[in-house]
């Protein structure tokens, strides 16, 4: 290997000595200092069984960088786990974490002088935060997936963590007893693995894989698997040659790619999420991206995937089926892909899915064929109107007609609102507003999958509209609308509804409107105060203080000077 891509650590000559002192005592002899110092972020955890599997993973990395003549240098990364704090104070966290992810990743990296990075990472905001270091560094990088959680099963059906948050909605309802609830919770997550629909962990997967910082099918398995193991061991020697040729994130991560996600995340009927997410590293990336490229996208793109939550299967079903590449092929043949992308093992995307068939195996029903798609559009669509003059983010599959006007009912948190839900003081027709849960105002930006979920389980999933300036998971669905920017604790003017306003959202004409005169709005706009911050100190404050809208991703580094 050439000198033009070793580690500034030990190519800097005599005055650095100290530093390969210390290396040595790592176990450097004097062959490695030839070699790349590559960095395995290890995001192992036991907070959450999304990242419980993943230091087998960094381990099995850590000796095949050493046999294909890198040395390898492991160090720790936060998780947040989305599932255990939702509908908690810390869930204001979860968002937060994507941004100190970031951090971490990219300090180790520089402070080390890494020449590369392999990211390993389970959890929700793992892969974006990862990605977003890997952006601003822009060495040679590749993200391991620990892979998706194998399905619970109860009475025949297959299990996910959003059964449980909906059996309590069921339970408040009535439809359930307490022993059926207990039930579905012992069952609904059997190890270790991310949620197993086609929720936000295995979203974030899949669109890395489509846009070629992750191997082929990596994004699809189950993490208990041996196939994870050995598609780890392939990444560490692909990251190596990677760093050979000196591949970079700015290479891989063009406009082209950016499509190719968006274009995958709507035929998986994949997370909301996405939106900020893609938001957020294209930014970071210097990719022009704006959330109005998401509803162009969408209209052209059909959900071809009968995934949960609102359709059947789960994860490893689609795996099983063909994976992310069968879906990608099937888009590419039809003009929906960009097949001259660059991935990480320096083929093209055309070339990765030379083999892979044009239309999904037919004895199956996970991915449909082209002429028969779960949906003929995206799922995703991207509202606006007086709610939502930068555009709020709408998930309408499973929702046989998307269009509501109904009464407002205002909540200024996602407590307030649960609390109304599950004392069934919510009725068919209803807007529930749920604000000063955005990215400023929470602060962090909490996702609504309690009330959400309470509300399917209340059988009013296509009776009641939801909108928040708040976040859904990846888990949501129903006639929800989220992201809705300006938030209200910037003065937009979801902070202007009061109770019994009439609301619109109409998915077909793109619309999220207030039905009251704008005279009405500026007068009550001219006696509305800004909200005193809930945080002073420490990392929440913090990240009020710097977080932009979540039109733009809801990143913390974006008009700093």
């Amino acid at each position: 290997m050439s000198d033009n891509w070793r580690s500034k650590v030990i190519t800097q000559g005599v005055e650095r000595t100290p530093n390969r002192a210390m290396l040595r005592a790592l176990g450097f002899g004097d062959e490695d200092f030839q070699k790349p110092i590559v960095g395995i972020a290890n995001g192992y955890s036991t907070i959450t069984p999304c990242n419980m599997g993943l230091n087998d993973l960094a381990k099995t990395a850590e000796v095949v960088l050493k046999e294909a003549g890198a040395m390898p240098q492991m160090f720790g990364t936060i998780t947040v786990s989305d599932g255990i704090s939702m509908g908690t104070e810390g869930m204001k966290y979860s968002l937060v974490s994507r941004e100190v992810i970031a951090d971490a990743i990219e300090t180790a990296c520089n402070a080390q002088s890494m020449d590369g990075v392999i990211a390993i990472g389970g959890c929700d905001k793992n892969m974006p935060g990862a990605m977003i270091a890997i952006a601003r560094m822009n060495i040679p990088a590749i993200f391991v997936y620990g892979g998706t959680i194998k399905p619970g099963h109860y009475k025949g059906r297959d299990l996910t963590i959003v059964s449980a948050f909906e059996a309590v909605g069921e339970y408040s309802a009535g439809k359930i007893d307490e022993t059926e609830l207990r039930e579905i919770e012992k069952h609904a997550c059997p190890g270790a693995g991310s949620c197993g629909g086609m929720y936000t962990a295995n979203t974030m997967a899949s669109a890395f894989e489509a846009m070629g910082m992750s191997l082929p099918y990596s994004s699809t398995m189950a993490a208990e698997d041996q196939e994870k193991v050995d598609s780890t061991a392939a990444s560490a020697r692909v990251l190596v040659e990677a760093i050979r040729r000196q591949i970079r994130p700015s290479d891989i991560l063009t406009r082209k790619a950016f499509e190719n996600a968006i274009a995958v995340v709507m035929a998986v009927g994949g997370s909301t999420n996405a939106v900020l997410h893609l938001l957020a590293i294209a930014n970071t990336m210097g990719v022009p991206l704006t959330i109005d490229d998401f509803e162009t996208i969408r209209q052209k793109v059909p959900v071809l995937c009968d995934l949960k939550p609102s359709g059947r299967y789960v994860t490893v079903d689609l795996h099983q089926a063909g994976g992310i590449p069968q879906v990608m092929k099937i888009l590419l043949e039809h003009g929906l892909i960009h097949g001259d992308a660059l991935t990480i093992t320096g083929k093209t995307i055309a070339e990765v899915l030379a083999d892979v068939p044009p239309s999904p195996p037919a004895n199956q029903d996970v991915i449909r064929p082209w002429d028969n798609p779960v949906y003929k559009e995206g799922h995703i669509t991207i509202l606006k109107g007086n709610l939502a003059t930068e555009g709020a983010v709408a998930k309408i599959s499973g929702v046989k007609n998307p269009v509501i006007t109904g009464p407002a009912r205002v909540f200024d948190s996602e407590e307030e609102c649960l609390a109304a839900i599950m004392a069934g003081k919510i009725q068919a027709g209803d807007v529930i507003v749920i604000r000063y849960e955005g990215p400023v105002g929470g602060p962090g930006m909490r996702e609504m999958l309690a009330p959400t979920s309470a509300i399917i389980g209340a059988g009013l999933g296509d009776k009641v509209g939801l909108i928040t300036d708040g976040r859904f998971s990846g888990g949501t669905y129903g006639m929800v609308v989220g992201h809705v920017a300006p938030e209200a604790a910037v003065g937009g003017t979801i902070a202007l509804v009061q109770e019994g306003d009439s609301i619109t959202i109409d998915a077909h004409r793109r619309l999220l409107q207030l039905n009251v005169s704008e005279e009405e709005l500026n007068r009550r706009r001219q006696h509305w105060k800004p909200p005193q911050p809930r945080y002073r100190r420490g990392v929440l404050a913090k990240y009020a203080s710097l977080v932009s809208s979540s039109s733009v991703g809801a990143v913390t580094d974006l008009n700093l000077f």
